[in-house]
């Protein structure tokens, strides 16, 4: 009788071979993460050369990395950024201007580092460098995205939520800026090549107002802008009003793709392409379509065109180096339409300028609605509607 065989040895270390790849991975992962926080001080200071270069300059109290084991979280604590000949109005006056933050918390995946996340934390303060605030802003949520990093950035993105926008005078706050929303988005254009780049932005506003800018802007609007800017010729880092005097000596200029802006019953859409002349001021034209102009006008001051007699001088005030007799020919042709109706438009502005706005322009709709459409000119940085001037741009450089 055969007695049983022994059990045979079970092997243990085949036991051990997962737990022991995944200990040498998650060596190799808190090797490489840490490698890459450590480079994060080189990037930044990198990337703050290069800003310095443009006139932006960034400096925190402190700052620290976090987000092991999947991201990179870069926490500024006390930022202060310094703007330097970013306009050419600071370029005249020479006055730098600071705005200082409560943190910037920027963030990055480890596995996808070319897409950087920030967060800021208001409240914001903006003073001319060495002097009070002048200005204050707020907001309940406020972030920006980068894609591209850190090459030249493919897309760029802000978005705020509920931002405020305060003037200072002696520590008293004025209303500047109130909106539900704020969106701007900058982006390559797909197609345009790095020797002759084309940038395409978005800027949306929602329940937006402004104060102390121009009447028509007091009151609610929303508002969706899209242009494009051409004549860049590279990414070099340089002051704007720099960059803008070297589109302007290209050729290069803003196409208004598409803008659409709502303010109560008023609707008004544009497109069209504006350049830049020796000196900085915008020039060029847009074709606008507006329905409820009549809302407009009192709130444009083109009322002022049509007091009794319309004399050269009051024609001055509203639009410079436009002729009288030009608008009294418009007037004429109101009486000449129905007999009487001149006298009436001198009497009601409003009415009056309606109906001679619709003479420069052509009847048509606009979602549905009774509009006019007509062209809206800037000569030399002036915005002239019609024969009338309603606003002064200041000059890019």
């Amino acid at each position: 009788m055969l007695s049983p065989s022994p059990a045979r040895r079970r092997r243990l270390w085949p036991v051990f071979i997962m737990p022991a790849v995944v200990l040498v991975l998650a060596i190799g992962w808190s090797a490489f993460w840490f490698y890459a926080a450590s480079q994060v001080d080189v990037q930044f200071d990198g990337w703050r050369t290069r800003e310095a270069k443009s006139g932006r300059t960034y400096e925190c109290s402190n700052r620290s990395v976090a987000g092991y084991p999947f991201r990179l979280e870069v926490r500024c604590a006390d930022p202060v950024i310094s703007l330097i000949a970013q306009t050419a109005q600071q370029i005249a006056t020479r006055t730098p201007l600071t705005a200082k933050l409560k943190e910037i918390l920027a963030i990055a995946q480890i596995y996808n580092p070319r897409l950087v996340i920030a967060e800021f934390t208001g409240p914001a303060t903006v003073a001319t460098t060495g002097q009070a605030p002048f200005a204050t802003a707020k907001w309940s949520l406020g972030r920006a995205s980068v894609a591209g990093l850190p090459d030249i950035p493919q897309r760029v993105s802000l978005e705020f939520n509920d931002p405020a926008i305060d003037r200072l005078d002696g520590g008293n706050p004025t209303q500047l800026l109130r909106a539900k929303h704020l969106e701007w988005h900058g982006r390559l254009l797909d197609g345009s090549t790095p020797a002759n780049p084309v940038i395409e932005t978005v800027l949306e506003l929602t329940g937006a107002s402004l104060q102390g800018i121009h009447p028509v802007l007091a009151d609610p609007f929303d508002a969706n802008i899209r242009a494009q800017l051409r004549g860049l010729k590279d990414f070099s880092p340089k002051p704007w009003p720099e960059r803008f005097r070297e589109i302007q000596a290209a050729g290069g200029r803003i196409d208004f793709t598409e803008s659409r802006l709502q303010q109560g019953d008023t609707l008004a859409v544009a497109a069209g392409s504006l350049g830049l002349t020796a000196d900085g001021y915008l020039e060029g034209e847009l074709q606008m379509t507006v329905a409820g102009m009549e809302r407009l006008i009192p709130a444009l001051g083109l009322e002022k065109a049509m007091e009794q007699g319309v004399s050269q001088s009051s024609v001055d005030r509203v639009a410079p180096g436009v002729s009288a007799q030009d608008v009294n020919k418009v007037i004429g042709a109101l009486d000449r339409m129905i007999p009487g109706l001149g006298n009436i438009a001198r009497k009601n502005a409003n009415a009056g300028l309606a109906a001679g706005i619709n003479l420069l322009g052509q009847q048509t709709t606009l979602e549905g609605r009774k509009a006019q459409a007509f062209k809206v000119t800037f000569t030399h940085g002036a915005l002239l509607l019609g024969p009338f001037r309603v606003a002064q741009t200041p000059p890019l450089f």
